[in-house]
């Protein structure tokens, strides 16, 4: 019934979505590497953030408080007056993190040697995304600072969460190169069909499905279902033409 958790939810259908949507679109040989990958974002990125990843992000008013990144309940203070709340905020966070790892594998796949990635991983949840999300997210942020204008607004992480893990897909695509066997002797590309059209398919709906999640249930609250039902049938016809 409350909405975070529904949004929490919502992000591991698109795991799994993620997860078949990778495997049937490289070679079969290479499908345990890409499903491993996926299984260590979501383990080493609930750990990270547990551990340090939320007190970057919105440990606001610490010892030391700036508008670079946060410094406030390291391991997820177990304290907390609303713990009801405070838990719930922490797995629609730790839904978002996840998903900004997960954007990478696909982009990477079959390039990346499994300790590069887990390396990666562990780099861009404990701190790389932890700290965009303080400058744009938390109270204290540089870019939500009032003195600039009426501050960044970022609605279900379009930039937060997808530019972040879109730009480090990008670098390491760049630096890793193609994949071994993409081109021939003459420098013409050569066709690396993914292996599986079923898995491809499942993946793409259940995808979609997990955005329902995402998308409509940021809205933070189910009393303003006006604004949810919209975002619906936004995400619905972004799906739709982007196919």
């Amino acid at each position: 019934r409350d909405p975070l958790w529904s949004r929490g939810l919502g992000d591991v259908y698109k795991r799994q979505g993620f997860a078949l949507l990778e495997a049937g679109s490289i070679r079969s040989k290479n499908v345990k590497n890409i499903l491993i990958k996926n299984c260590l974002d979501a383990c080493i990125g609930a750990i990270l953030w547990w551990a340090c990843g939320y007190s970057f992000a919105f440990g606001v008013e610490g010892d030391s408080p700036n508008k670079f990144i946060g410094g406030k309940d390291f391991f997820s203070a177990l304290d907390k007056p609303d713990s009801t709340t405070y838990y719930a905020f922490w797995f629609f966070q730790w839904a978002f993190a996840a998903t900004a790892a997960t954007i990478v594998s696909g982009a990477v796949a079959e390039r990346c040697a499994l300790s590069g990635y887990a390396a990666y991983t562990f780099f861009l949840t404990a701190f790389v995304y932890p700290v965009v999300v303080h400058w744009t997210w938390s109270s204290e942020g540089w870019l939500t600072d009032g003195d600039i204008g009426p501050g960044f607004l970022d609605f279900a992480g379009s930039g937060v969460v997808h530019m972040t893990g879109g730009g480090a897909a990008l670098v390491g695509a760049y630096f890793l190169g193609p994949r071994i066997g993409k081109f021939g002797a003459d420098g013409k590309p050569v066709d690396i069909p993914g292996h599986s059209a079923v898995l491809q398919c499942l993946g793409t709906f259940i995808l979609w499905f997990g955005w329902y999640g995402f998308n409509c249930c940021s809205t933070g609250a189910w009393g303003d279902m006006a604004l949810a039902t919209k975002c619906a049938v936004t995400t619905t016809m972004a799906a739709a033409a982007g196919g």
